[in-house]
């Protein structure tokens, strides 16, 4: 993969992993578009692409991070334990999907282009549908934690937006959309962390990878940071767009997107 490539897939990485546009399926129409087979992109490459928008959500997030864990080492029942816990029963579905269907899942990314664009189109008509609700004032409990914990699971699918489905899941279920939006980016944390050191795991164990083997490597390094700074930028940009109730202009796009995508698929 050239540098270039690099570049451009940090940046689609960075902006559609916060952008309601599905990075997964933005990524698999890029490497379809630029004729990138996936022993050229590399899982190595994936897993440092997800660790910069990892990172991003960090600087963004940062004090409300610090602010949950000085919570939860005060070792008590209080606001920032009650999220962590929601946390994590949110992560449980994506996790037990991971480990129990990994190998299926790595299937279904192989320049699906068809099944991208579907979903793409299923990602659209959920961010249309909560855009028309004007009100939302809930909290986010038990119930809500699980049901979005479940839509974070399917959007493991290629082409179904995780932020995108997940605000909108949340905002259907009338929980304020900025909280929504917080949690949105907060629940993922745990899953993308827990894959890299499964992945880091699999390259140790397989001898695949030397650690000094990429200290140089200059696509490598220009796709991470493309993606840490595009995504600092649309994780910023998207919670100003989920408190302002334009989550349909996403909608549209994503039609748009995965019409073309269908259209590429039957013409190539």
């Amino acid at each position: 993969m050239s540098l270039w490539e690099s570049i451009v897939l940090g940046l689609v990485q960075g902006l559609t992993e916060f952008l309601p546009v599905s990075s997964s399926g933005h990524i698999e129409l890029g490497k379809a578009i630029f004729n990138i087979h996936e022993s050229e992109a590399g899982l190595l490459f994936t897993v440092i692409l997800h660790f910069a928008t990892a990172l991003s959500t960090i600087v963004v997030f940062r004090n409300d991070i610090i602010s949950i864990l000085s919570g939860i080492f005060k070792f008590k029942w209080n606001p920032e334990t009650k999220f962590s816990l929601l946390i994590l029963i949110s992560m449980l579905p994506a996790a037990a999907v991971g480990v129990l269907l990994n190998d299926k899942i790595d299937g279904l990314y192989s320049g699906n282009v068809t099944l991208v664009s579907i979903m793409l189109l299923l990602t659209g008509f959920l961010l249309y549908v909560s855009d028309r609700l004007l009100t939302q004032t809930k909290d986010i409990n038990m119930n809500s934690a699980i049901l979005l914990g479940i839509t974070q699971a399917v959007a493991i699918l290629p082409g179904i937006s995780r932020s995108g489905s997940t605000i909108a899941i949340a905002v259907l279920l009338g929980i304020q959309r900025e909280k929504a939006a917080r949690f949105s980016f907060l629940m993922v944390l745990p899953l993308i962390f827990g894959a890299m050191a499964k992945e880091i795991l699999d390259f140790s164990n397989q001898g695949i990878a030397q650690p000094s083997s990429f200290i140089i490597d200059i696509p490598l390094i220009a796709g991470f940071l493309s993606a840490l700074i595009a995504g600092v930028f649309a994780c910023k940009w998207m919670i100003a767009i989920v408190k302002k109730s334009k989550l349909s202009y996403f909608a549209y796009y994503c039609w748009i997107i995965g019409i073309i995508g269908i259209a590429f698929s039957l013409l190539s």
